[in-house]
């Protein structure tokens, strides 16, 4: 074992178990995350659908990151076998499979109540509201419960995980304030050119928890994920590039009819899509195909090292296939029949995707250590195209995304204002009370410390920052059940009260 890969913040003696060889320093790692409680909690966090709304055999937090880990484990054992034409790149940058197991499962710690949906309005609150400069963003948060927030008998706070699996972590390996000045013509996936700057879209860790991910890099090249966080990071992709439409068909919200008439629309019309301006192709009156004409062309423009015209019309047809003629010609009824459709159609993507993964191009900035070869990575963009246009943009789902964001607003601001009020703050839960002295502590050594490229506080700003990220990460420790009840006991109704008890 790279002993360096192996370092722990807090050095821990050895068990007679480790040493007799039973278990390896990653395997500790793995079994920390596996018994976290936030583990737990993804089983009750949204993944796209809500559960009460779609059945309980659509894909939660939980059975998404087991899904992960499969595919990933898969991925990794097949980099190293001897018959891998990326075995010399797997022994070079280490391919540990139990790493990536660990990183896997500990991937989507940091997802709060209510999906992709809650991330962004805690983003908005903690920057609007509550004065964090860097936010809210659900990698970053992951990042700060394996090292602060959790914990476990060895450190005083966090798991404690060795320097492998908290890089392995980090998909987005900087802070919200990057210097622009850093990248050259290419950006990495997570940041974006906006009037001549650069926007920090995703990232993984807030200023706060900075010095542990640079500790945890150490030796890695500068702004690259590790090849495991690479190989964690497209299984994550693959998987719910597959068990989306998975749900989407279970819950009948995937329409044969429409499917068809874009995917047909574009195989049938391209050549005249092609010919079409881009408002013309996002006016209300733009021909079948137009939405996936206009995927095409922002490959073109985002993807350019392995956007290729050719393969997305393979990849279109494919889908259009196996997914539009095949899977979706039948409803799902719940059958037997039905049953052995779906799952024949999961575990043939599955299988020909997790053994698509080969060595990127060198030097491309959109791209890990490994990637999806060029057939295999349009394939999954254009499942991912499915779910986004079919569902995400449907007007039930905003109008009840929109509600569930007053939910957290309420959360946010209420738990805000208590933990600031005078005369009743005594009564705050404790749980909260010890996320705001974690916090406030943590920008007081901030200030203290004063790292070059982060913005530092002032010392009359140390517990306002406190408490607004402890506040928040509060909320987002939250399944989705314990942030409506909290909303709605914060509001006055006492419908939900005894539903929160003593999780508060």
């Amino acid at each position: 074992m790279n002993r360096e890969r192996a370092t722990r913040v807090v050095t821990e003696p050895r068990s007679s178990v480790e040493v007799t060889g039973e278990h390896s320093q990653f395997r500790l790692d793995l079994e920390r995350i596996r018994f976290s409680p936030y583990f737990s909690r993804l089983s009750a966090v949204t993944q796209v659908i809500a559960q009460p709304g779609a059945g309980p055999l659509i894909h939660n937090r939980l059975t998404h990151s087991i899904k992960v880990t499969a595919v990933a484990r898969a991925i990794a054992v097949g980099l190293t076998d001897a018959s891998s034409p990326a075995r010399d790149l797997a022994l070079e940058h280490g391919c540990d499979a139990v790493v990536v197991q660990a990183a896997a499962s500990a991937h989507d710690f940091g997802h709060p109540p209510f999906g992709h949906l809650g991330e962004r309005v805690l983003d908005r609150l903690a920057r609007e509201s509550l004065g964090i400069a860097d936010g809210f963003e659900g990698n970053a948060q992951t990042y700060r419960i394996i090292t602060v927030l959790d914990v476990c008998e060895a450190a005083p706070r966090g798991l404690n995980l060795t320097a492998a699996v908290r890089s392995a972590v980090a998909k987005y390996p900087w802070t919200r304030f990057v210097d622009a000045a850093e990248f050259g013509d290419g950006l990495p996936r997570g940041l974006r050119r906006v009037d001549g700057g650069v926007e920090v879209v995703k990232f993984s860790a807030y200023d706060l928890d900075a010095d542990d991910l640079v500790a945890a890099r150490r030796g890695l090249p500068h702004m690259e994920q590790s090849l495991e966080c690479s190989i964690m990071d497209i299984a994550d992709d693959i998987a719910y590039s597959i068990h989306d439409v998975d749900d989407f068909y279970r819950a009948g919200l995937l329409s044969h009819g429409a499917v068809a008439r874009e995917f047909r629309g574009w195989i049938e019309g391209s050549g005249q899509l092609r010919g079409l301006a881009d408002a013309e192709l996002e006016s209300r009156t733009a021909p079948p195909g137009a939405a996936l004409e206009q995927l095409r062309r922002k490959f073109g423009r985002s993807d350019p090292w392995v956007a290729d015209d050719d393969a997305f019309a393979d990849a279109v047809e494919v889908v259009a296939e196996d997914l539009v003629d095949g899977l979706l010609a039948t409803p799902f009824d719940g059958s037997i029949a039905s049953e052995r459709s779906l799952s024949s159609f999961t575990n043939r993507w599955i299988g020909h995707l997790q053994t698509s993964v080969v060595p990127a191009p060198a030097h491309v900035a959109r791209s890990g250590l490994v990637t999806l070869d060029r057939r295999a990575w349009h394939e999954v963009e254009i499942l991912k195209f499915v779910h986004r246009h079919f569902i995400l943009d449907r007007a039930d789902i905003a109008m009840y995304q929109r509600g569930l964001s007053r939910v957290l607003t309420r959360a946010v601001k209420g738990l805000a204002a208590w933990v600031t009020d005078d005369y009743d703050r005594h009564r705050v839960p404790q749980r909260l009370k010890e996320l705001v002295d974690i916090a406030a502590d943590g920008y007081a050594r901030l200030r203290a410390a004063k790292p070059e490229g982060i913005p530092i506080p002032e010392a009359s700003d140390v517990l306002r920052l406190g408490v607004g990220r402890g506040v928040v990460d509060y909320v987002a420790s939250l399944s989705d059940d314990q942030a409506l009840a909290v909303s709605e006991a914060i509001d006055g109704r006492p419908d939900r009260l005894w539903d929160i008890g003593q999780n508060l």
